[in-house]
């Protein structure tokens, strides 16, 4: 049979179109079940980007050409959000970074709990966040292993590439923290940093014992058999230094559940879009009803209110006052040759770089000013603003 559609161009289908066309559907069959940020998350990606958000109207001095930048919706959920949203948290974090090397670390929640996570996940959530930063932490404190406490970001995910439901948590952890006595950084050893199988063990346990402690009644609906079940982590050594760190965060702070380019048909009933299936090492393409699509889309949009990256160890808030003294150490620490590990140094010898620290803090955590709007006709970034378009229905 010929495909009518082969040789003729394609037009790229995007999340907002997916909404527009089966929410109304979907609301229907599943509105009284849905949460409000899920219907948040509906509303504001069919609007992004489009008059009704409002926007700018600029005029190109080289092509003479008008056009209009409307604005963005903001919404965590939303794929078309997810660049700008990556660096502008990009660029309050470069002043925090550490100069050492970095591990990430994965946990898993065993599929016989996903049920009762999706039943309680603002609890769940923040617990398995909570727990898994503080067996890592735990784990670092004993002198064989690190004898210090590291810095940890921790950030949660829920799905898998078919949009399936896999709550998991990345950590990206410093290869190395600072001592107990506040005096030394303490260096990773090589490319270890804890054995997995006695983290997993620890989460599943301290995992257990905070559900019991914390929501009794919920921890009473799941099944004993459910605590024995297996967890499953990993760590390995990830990379030296900011271009590594970088790259591990543009990677998954700020991922949505899908993005536009996987997603390549829609017709009046179904939407097709492509998924990377890890163990064959392959794209993958699976076509699905729209209702099913947006089903699948919106159990990963979280639930109101709650944080999906947090800071644990070194770069939790209350710890500021080590994480710079860190910085310090680990400045006059870097070997000539930054393929060796940073030697161990006090903080008594660190404090007499402070000068020099603080020229490089101010450095690396300067502001910058936003780039201009590019031209979409020509590419030029000689533009002028004539004016602004309100958003429908005022702010």
């Amino acid at each position: 049979m010929v495909n009518p559609s082969v040789g003729l161009p394609q037009t790229r289908v995007e999340l907002a179109d997916v909404i527009r066309q089966f929410a109304p559907e979907y609301t229907a069959m599943y509105g009284q079940q849905m949460m409000p940020s899920q219907k948040k998350a509906l509303s504001d990606i069919a609007a992004c980007c489009t008059r009704e958000l409002g926007g700018r109207l600029y005029h190109c001095d080289d092509c003479h050409e008008t056009y209009w930048r409307y604005h963005c919706c903001r919404n965590r959920a939303c794929p078309k959000c997810h660049a700008s949203q990556t660096q502008e948290w990009l660029s309050k974090r470069r002043a925090e970074l550490l100069p050492c090397h970095y591990f990430h670390a994965v946990v898993t929640v065993p599929k016989e709990l996903r049920a009762a996570f999706r039943r309680n996940q603002k609890l769940f959530y923040g617990l398995l966040m909570r727990v898994s930063a503080a067996a890592i932490q735990d784990l670092c404190a004993h002198k064989r292993l690190l004898g210090a406490l590291p810095g940890i970001l921790a950030v949660l995910h829920t799905w898998n590439g078919r949009l399936g439901y896999h709550p998991h948590v990345h950590l990206l952890i410093t290869g190395g923290g600072i001592t107990a006595d506040g005096e030394h950084w303490e260096p990773a050893r090589g490319e270890f940093l804890v054995p997995v199988d006695l983290l997993s063990r620890k989460i599943a346990a301290q995992f257990c014992a905070a559900v019991k402690a914390e929501a009794a009644a919920v921890f009473e609906t799941i099944s004993k058999t459910v605590w024995q079940r297996k967890w499953v982590s990993y760590c390995k050594h990830y990379g030296r230094g900011n271009d590594a760190v970088l790259s591990y965060l543009s990677r998954y702070v700020f991922r949505t559940a899908i993005t536009t380019a996987r997603i390549l048909a829609m017709d009046q009933t179904h939407v097709t879009f492509r998924w990377k299936d890890r163990k064959a090492g392959a794209w993958s393409t699976e076509r699905v009803p729209g209702v099913e699509f947006l089903g699948r889309f919106l159990q990963h949009v979280l639930p109101r209110g709650f944080h999906k990256v947090r800071y644990y160890g070194l770069w939790h808030p209350s710890r500021r006052k080590q994480a710079d003294r860190a910085w310090l150490l680990l400045i006059l620490a870097a070997p000539a040759d930054t393929a060796q590990p940073p030697r161990r140094v006090s903080l008594c010898d660190a404090l007499s770089q402070l000068t020099e620290w603080s020229d490089q803090l101010l450095d690396v955590g300067a502001d910058h000013e936003p780039a201009l709007p590019c031209c979409p006709h020509c590419g030029s970034c000689r533009t002028r603003l004539l004016g602004e378009y309100p958003r429908l229905g005022g702010p």
